[in-house]
């Protein structure tokens, strides 16, 4: 989706999807009797969305380096207020949910054979874990095979095509084993995954 047709095509399809979720969504917040501001960002949920969801395709790993190649430049002629990717990073958190319930209906079909992973989400440097604010009541410290993290756990299963059957976010001290019942309900077939 490099080309601004496909960008116009991804941003009407989440439009779409906004338009039905989030007013149900936004009535069925509870209050907590806290004082919350609510300052418009530079970017709409929509917009919002619409740039996490295009990130992925591409080669590039991060908001920053996607930012400054070709990938961002139809980004930057559509949203011309787009913030720098620190910004978008800090507002991820607020279209987290939307962003997961847009992602369930485009699930692939089971075909009996599946594939399944965790894979870590970072959302800052081991050094600066004391200082982070942005994640801090929902990521946890993570443990893997290679090193310790910060973050959050994505755990994946695709099938035989690489299509989406199911996926979860935990904190990263979850064990990768803990989400595999609830993910794998319904399928049938084989299922393949590491040792961890």
């Amino acid at each position: 989706m490099n080309d601004i047709t496909g960008l116009i095509t991804l941003l009407c399809d989440i439009d779409d999807f906004c338009k039905r979720f989030l007013p149900v969504w936004h009535r069925q917040h509870l209050w907590c009797g806290e004082r919350k501001r609510h300052r418009a960002a530079g970017l709409s949920a929509r917009e919002l969305m619409t740039r996490l969801v295009h990130v992925h395709p591409s080669q590039y790993r991060g908001f920053k380096a996607d930012d400054l190649n070709e990938v961002g430049r139809p980004l930057r002629r559509a949203f011309p207020d787009l913030p720098g990717s620190t910004r978008v990073v800090a507002l991820t958190q607020s279209v987290r949910i939307p962003l997961c319930a847009s992602l369930q209906p485009r699930q692939g079909t089971a075909t009996g054979i599946a594939f399944i992973d965790a894979t870590a989400l970072v959302v800052c440097h081991n050094r600066r874990i004391h200082s982070h604010t942005v994640f801090k009541k929902p990521a946890r410290r993570g443990t893997p095979s290679v090193g310790g993290f910060y973050g959050f756990k994505r755990h994946w299963v695709v099938n035989d095509r690489g299509e989406l059957l199911a996926f979860q976010v935990t904190p990263g001290n979850v064990d990768a084993r803990a989400p595999v019942p609830p993910l794998t309900h319904g399928l049938t077939g084989k299922l393949f995954g590491d040792k961890g």
